[in-house]
């Protein structure tokens, strides 16, 4: 239940935070323009805060907090008074209904590009590119453990999540793909991995498992970095910090080690004799370990509630000056990403089972925000960058929409006629939710398989 609570939470926060920026950019350019702007409203449904300011502009948080909007003076929409006229949107010049139009996710741009400053400045905890002991694709190509991936085709990489974003985005080319690695014995050579023989290049999900490229994660020392309250190892008093010397007089030299050894012990029985190194003295523990249930296809388990401490060996930081030309890099990079599995899915070469609907955004929410603040900038990033994309789309009722009626004004000298756009408004929300409709049943289907 904790984890479905802190999904809905940190999708809360994301949808939030986002949105509000995204329309606080039509609000500040509507107002530079000199329209006047009716409601601010963040959330949909009943007010449960208001307030107006000396602009008459309502700021509202309402109760469904899914999203928001920006309500302007507009005769298309009611009655204006005639002494408010110039201030109505539709009266203004179509450039500068194209700016308002635009400023929204020029603001989602702003936000990603300030996001991944932040991010490259503070860094996010992750694993050098060191392969484990390959299989499928990978072992036929040659990859051995302890291999260090230097680079992807023309993409360096330094982290291990680097490298699986850069296969996740070339898979679906399904074309022979080099990957330089650097050896165990420090040589660099390139091996070359068949791409072209995934069984279905165009589902990333299943690609990326064919590939078999796996982390050569460093093992922690059985170490307890973290004992969770009201579980049986703080009842027994062990302690954050302890060392695990010993179960039942079996030496234990990692974490890994321990791991198996309370499997084995407690399959005998639950009650465990812990020899522990506290400072430099030795405690003597009993721990009553109790069986975690099976569940999402893992195995049932015996559990004390210990944490291993963090064994992260790549943090990539930057300061705040060279920060800001990578945050452009990294922008430009992950919009181009997006852009092009965008086009191939459109193409039909990209499954729409890449579509992820609100219940992945909020579980990668939820993850990202347990991983640290990096980690979470760093999505809040990515959704900012997508909701920029996605409005952009030439569709009716997106801001897209309204930048192409306005281009297509701006060329022939008068407004698209209010028929097309009423047409084109049923076609873009046609689309919307179907859109919105895959999305959610591609999460559904996920969470079944």
């Amino acid at each position: 239940m904790s984890e479905v609570f802190g999904s809905v939470w940190w999708l809360i926060v994301t949808l939030g935070v986002l949105i509000t920026f995204h329309e606080f950019g039509h609000f500040v350019v509507a107002r530079r323009c000199g329209v006047k702007v009716l409601r601010f409203s963040v959330g949909f449904g009943s007010a449960l805060w208001k307030r107006r300011d000396r602009h008459g502009t309502d700021f509202v948080i309402a109760a469904i907090p899914l999203g928001g909007y920006v309500k302007m003076l507009d005769e298309r929409e009611g009655d204006v008074d005639p002494a408010e006229l110039d201030q109505a949107y539709n009266r203004k010049p179509v450039l500068q209904r194209m700016a308002i139009s635009a400023a929204g996710p020029a603001f989602n741009l702003i936000f990603t590009l300030a996001a991944f400053w932040l991010v490259l400045m503070i860094g996010k905890p992750d694993y050098q590119p060191i392969v484990a002991a390959p299989s499928g694709l990978a072992a036929e190509a040659g990859f051995q453990a302890g291999d260090r991936i230097v680079k992807i085709g023309d993409d360096s990489v330094s982290t291990w999540t680097a490298a699986l974003e850069t296969l996740a985005v070339r898979s679906v080319d399904a074309k022979p793909l080099d990957v330089t690695v650097r050896t165990a014995g420090g040589a660099e050579v390139v091996r070359k991995l068949p791409l072209d023989r995934l069984t279905d290049s165009s589902d990333i999900e299943k690609s990326l498992p064919e590939i078999g490229l796996r982390l050569s994660a460093p093992v922690p020392p059985a170490i307890a970095a973290h004992v969770s309250a009201g579980m049986p190892a703080a009842a027994a008093g062990l302690e954050s910090g302890d060392r695990i010397l010993a179960v039942n007089d079996t030496p234990v030299a990692d974490f890994a080690a321990l791991g198996e050894t309370i499997q084995k012990e407690a399959a005998k029985s639950p009650t465990l004799a812990f020899k522990v190194q506290r400072g430099t003295s030795q405690v003597d523990l009993s721990v009553h370990v109790i069986q975690q249930p099976a569940s999402k296809g893992a195995p049932a388990r015996w559990v004390a509630g210990i944490e291993a401490p963090d064994t992260h060996n790549a943090l990539l930081r930057q300061g705040p000056i060279s920060a800001l030309p990578a945050a452009f890099k990294e922008t430009w990079h992950r919009a181009g990403d997006m852009l092009a599995l965008l086009g191939q899915i459109v193409t039909g070469h990209a499954s729409t089972k890449n579509i992820s609907g609100i219940i992945s955004i909020g579980q990668a929410a939820n993850t990202s925000a347990q991983m640290g603040l990096g980690w979470f900038l760093d999505f809040l990033a990515m959704v900012s960058l997508s909701l920029a994309v996605m409005n952009l789309l030439p569709i009716p009722i997106l801001d897209g929409g309204h930048l192409l009626y306005y281009l297509i004004e701006l060329v022939k000298g008068s407004p698209v006629s209010e028929r097309t756009q009423v047409a084109g408004q049923y076609v873009g929300l046609m689309l919307l939710v179907a859109l919105m409709g895959l999305a959610f049943y591609n999460d559904i289907l996920r969470i079944a398989s």
